[in-house]
């Protein structure tokens, strides 16, 4: 138990004993420990298998860069995680793990066959293959290559937990929390007056000062100079930490997606808290203090399990007491391995022996190395490694050499210097520029209001990182005094010397994909020249974590078999997320009925309790028709359509959208985005307005109302209401916003109760206060303020049915209680409600266009027979000038008509097409076709069928006969006036 267990050092809590169980073995850990520390201290190096090959794989990073260590985690099946960084799952108790892509079990893995196949497998094997026969891809390749893919399996059952999500602004938001991170947010949180947010992904701030045993800050250890500096944090009240919290992404305007774990590290979550939270953070300025990776070395046989980063060694042994192993041999291109080393010897583990790539290496460490007598090999390369299931040998050889020198050992720890971790920058759309001298890309040129500090921009030293993160901060002269023996920066990129045919071993360059020096070579033979169609070809860098540890040591293979520089090779792009994030994190509260949320009316649970049938429009639950016993819809629909044309309906039309447009220059931002007229519209009175896109054509409609010289009331379509007020906004913020003006969507504020009919006017009189409804005192499109039933309202005279109508809006919370009160005083009316479709009916009768049916994104005004709407003296209005395209007002344009078959009992399809006629019914039909059928309905009113449609040319070809070819035959209709009902407005003016 615990046999890897340093006695002393570390920040577990040794008093706190877990247990859990990784392939259904039981182990023990202590608080403070993740799986792979844990795993470690009980001497598992064996966690997992590689995608293509199959191999077995060990723990080889302590961050979330890890390649390998991919488990899957959960209290039961419907917590069931799969793919989770062993290096980052935290230990609960009870927790319980597996290793993946393995079968039947991880020691005896049946896949491991591939590895002896691997010369069938190189990059991009899958473009040449599976070619014949072609029958086969169907019956035997693609199944077999479905049941191969992926890394570990998801769960079946639904995710009982819930997700948050929480918006945040500050002035400053600090990504990382290692020195420069931690000086940063020191430095910026002075000015009281900023808010500062301070994340890092890890459980405990203060990244590599936990660690950091050698030096000194003010004259406290690192790790005690890193308490220090969270505490006096802590006490600002104007600076959030946030543990546990990933940058996931960098979007414009510097807003940031951060994904925080909230109970993932908790065995017992209390029933309250989230598993995770979504922040999606509006920050003035961004600080990246992000630091860098270690860079792996690419060997043969580098991914055995024992093999590791030495830094990720140095990590566990002195933050989690874990040792990794009893005899290490240390293969290094500069001297933070040294230190490494030093630091593991001091607890045990015996150094067998330090290979650098250098020819002379030299520094502090070296030499302390070679004072504790720690065999120094310089100028030498590990040229391959043996073990089954963990390393037990290293062959060390020196250019030159025909054989090597093989010492035993059961872990390996690699350095080949460390790479700035640039990826939110590269998100930011920053440019980068090579350093030669720390031998990567580092940040260049900002694109948006953010500064990197650090060792993310190539500056190692703690010193340095100290001092440039407090002036990242807003902080002039470093105020930290450190004491250190640096480490330098000595690097190595690329594939390291041996003396082996290379066209046989596997040295690892992607880990996760199983990409090798090979593939990355073969792919330059194979007439790739970019690094990122070399990526796509061999899959390099395509892993979980985007070539973090892989990208420069394949680029350094390209540049050097294409003999060019690494620049010229060009460098792969970083993507959020930056680091896998959950699928609830994005969803958060979206789930089951929120998923698609159904929008009700406040009269909808009436509706409900007198038998109205529903549609989905848009997001919102609508009544579409009420029947009455032994009715189906037509019926059901013919009565309505009776009972408003004779008497008087009821209809809910809360659903339209509402957005209140309030201040100084509201008339002016109206008047912009409708085509006709707004300015002088008097207080009191409706307008009907258009609203275009830019490119002319037509996106909405609605009712206006002026309710003060300051206030308009717009309405929209019931599935418009987002989008436009999207549309206003963006005109506000990025067009006009010199114009004084507020917008707020209302649609959830008001009921809108439609009384539609010759009797409308005597059902509602006598419940209303305060408004004469006269026909003189309220004509046809005007509005007033009243009460009815003792509510306040704002009663619009508009109708949509063609007959006399009011609309009454009223606060939602009192909407089903005045509908009540209309419907029982409407009974010795014989008051009738009516639903979505006995509405269609009597607009279509009226001629009355449905945008998103009588438009389809590419109809004009004019198409639709609203050119009286488009004002002709206006300066400008959204869409304007597309207008003027002669294109736009050509008279062979599809333009809308009506439609009546020769048959009056026949109803046309809505969306079939209208061709030339022919005698003959069974003719084949006619290309190209004039137009299509947007509305058609049997007319109670009538007595027939009528039809709306989109014809070109069409108002110039009333009388014509056209054809609707359907599988029956074709249908005969005259094309006619678009009114059908009322042309002269006699029953609307009532």
């Amino acid at each position: 138990m615990n046999r890897f267990r340093t006695s002393t050092c570390g920040r577990i809590d040794r008093s706190a004993p877990l247990s859990f169980t990784f392939d259904g073995q039981s182990y023990q850990g202590y608080q403070g420990d993740t799986l792979a520390s844990a795993l470690l201290a009980n001497g598992v190096h064996l966690v997992g298998r590689s995608f293509k090959y199959h191999r077995p794989r060990g723990i080889v990073t302590a961050g979330s860069e890890e390649p390998n260590a991919l488990v899957a985690v959960g209290r039961d099946e419907a917590h069931y995680a799969p793919n989770l960084r062993a290096t980052q799952v935290e230990l609960y108790d009870k927790l319980r793990a597996e290793s993946q892509n393995r079968w039947p079990s991880l020691a005896f893995d049946v896949g491991a066959g591939n590895d002896l196949l691997g010369k069938f497998f190189s990059a991009g094997f899958y473009y040449k293959t599976f070619m014949w026969p072609r029958s086969a891809w169907e019956k035997l390749y693609e199944p077999i290559i479905r049941r191969a893919a992926g890394l570990g399996r998801a769960s079946t059952l639904p995710d009982p937990d819930r997700y948050a999500q929480q918006f945040a602004h500050c002035e400053v938001l600090v990504v990382g929390a290692g020195p420069a991170g931690l000086a940063a947010a020191l430095a910026a949180s002075e000015n009281p007056e900023q808010r500062v947010i301070l994340c890092d992904e890890q459980s405990e701030m203060g990244g590599w000062l936990l660690h950091e045993s050698q030096a000194a800050i003010d004259g406290h250890t690192a790790p005690i100079q890193a308490m220090h500096m969270l505490h006096e944090l802590r006490s600002r009240p104007n600076v959030t930490l946030l543990p546990r919290t990933t940058a996931f992404g960098f979007y414009p305007h510097n807003l940031i997606g951060l994904a925080e774990r909230v109970t993932e590290h908790l065995s017992n979550p209390a029933p309250h808290l989230p598993r995770e939270r979504m922040w999606q953070v509006r920050a003035g300025r961004v600080v990246f203090a992000t630091g860098s990776i270690e860079r792996p070395l690419v060997f043969p046989d580098n991914d055995r399990p024992g093999i590791l980063m030495a830094e990720a060694a140095r990590q566990f042994t002195l933050r989690y007491g874990v040792l990794p192993g009893r005899r290490a041999v240390v293969f290094t291109a500069g001297d933070s391995a040294y230190r490494a080393a030093i630091d593991l010897m001091a607890h045990g583990v015996e150094i067998a022996a330090i290979a650098d790539l250098r020819e002379a290496p030299s520094g502090p460490y070296v030499d302390k190395a070679r004072a504790a007598g720690i065999p120094v090999y310089p100028g030498t390369s590990v040229s391959g490694t043996q073990g089954r299931l963990r390393i037990r040998s290293a062959t060390l050889s020196r250019k030159g050499w025909h054989s090597g020198e093989t010492i035993e050992c059961d872990c390996l720890l690699m350095s080949g210097g460390f790479t700035p971790t640039i990826s939110l920058f590269s998100q930011s759309r920053g440019k980068m520029r090579w350093d030669e001298a720390v031998e990567a890309y580092i940040p260049a040129e900002s694109v948006e209001n953010e500064r990197s500090a650090g060792a993310c921009r190539g500056v190692f030293d703690l010193e340095g990182a100290l001092a440039d993160g407090h002036l990242a901060g807003g902080g002039g002269a470093s105020p930290y005094r450190v004491e250190e023996e640096s480490v330098g920066h000595a690097a190595f990129r690329g594939a390291t010397f041996h003396d082996r045919d290379p066209r046989k071993v596997k040295a690892f360059v992607d880990f996760q994909n199983d990409v090798t020096a090979k593939d990355v070579r073969l792919a330059t033979q194979e007439g790739f020249r970019s690094i990122e169609h070399v990526k796509r070809y061999t899959t390099t860098g395509m892993a979980t974590d985007q070539g973090r540890l892989s990208n420069i040591n394949a680029l350094a293979i390209v540049a050097q078999e294409l003999k060019r520089p690494e620049t010229a090779i060009g460098l792969t792009t970083f993507r959020p997320p930056y680091t896998p994030t959950t699928f609830g994190n994005f969803a958060g509260i979206s789930r089951g009925p929120l998923f698609d949320p159904i929008r009700t009316t406040p009269i909808h649970g009436w509706a409900v309790e007198h038998g109205a049938r529903f549609e989905d429009v848009g997001i919102w639950k609508r009544a579409h028709y009420f029947p009455q016993a032994g009715e189906d819809l037509h019926a059901a629909v013919a009565r309505e359509c009776r009972a408003v044309r004779s008497g008087v309906g009821i209809f809910d039309a809360s659903t339209l959208g509402k957005i209140e447009v309030v201040g100084p220059d509201a008339a002016e931002f109206v008047d912009r985005l409708y085509t006709n007229p707004f300015k002088k519209l008097a207080v009191g009175s409706l307008r009907y307005g258009v609203m275009l896109r830019e490119d002319g054509f037509v996106m909405d409609d609605g009712v206006v109302a002026r309710i003060a010289e300051d206030r308009f009331h717009l309405t929209t379509t019931t599935g418009g209401a987002p989008r436009v007020l999207n549309h206003m906004e963006d005109y506000l913020q990025t067009e006009w916003p010199h114009l004084d003006v507020w917008l707020t969507s209302t649609t959830e504020e008001w009921a809108t109760i439609a009384v539609q009919g010759p009797d409308a006017r005597r059902v509602i009189e006598p419940l209303i206060e305060g408004v004469d409804l006269s026909k003189q005192a309220m004509p046809h499109m005007t509005w007033r303020a009243g009460r009815i039933v003792g509510v306040p309202m704002r009663l619009w005279r508009v109708s949509f049915t063609g007959e006399l109508g009011f609309e009454i809006n009223v606060p939602a919370s009192e909407g089903r209680k005045v509908w009540e009160a209309i419907f029982a005083a409407g009974q010795p009316f014989g008051i009738t409600p009516y639903g979505t479709d006995t509405m269609h009916v009597l607009r279509a009768e009226k001629g009355y266009i449905i945008v998103g049916q009588e438009t389809d994104g590419t109809a004009v005004p004019d198409d639709v027979g609203l050119n009286w709407a488009v004002a002709k003296k206006k300066h400008d209005f959204v869409g304007m000038r597309s207008l003027a395209r002669p294109a736009l007002s050509s008279a062979n344009r599809k333009q809308m008509v009506g439609l009546l078959t020769r048959d009056p009992a026949v109803v046309l399809e809505e969306g079939a097409q209208v061709v030339d006629h022919k005698p003959d019914s069974n003719a084949p039909a006619t290309v190209p076709a004039l137009g299509h059928v947007t509305s058609s309905y049997a007319s109670q009113t009538l007595g027939r069928s009528i039809a709306l449609a989109l014809v070109r040319g069409g108002r110039s070809r009333f009388g014509e006969i056209v054809d609707i070819p359907m599988p029956g035959g074709r249908i005969a209709a005259e094309i006619v006036d678009p009114v059908f009902h009322d042309k002269a407005n006699e029953r609307l003016d009532a």
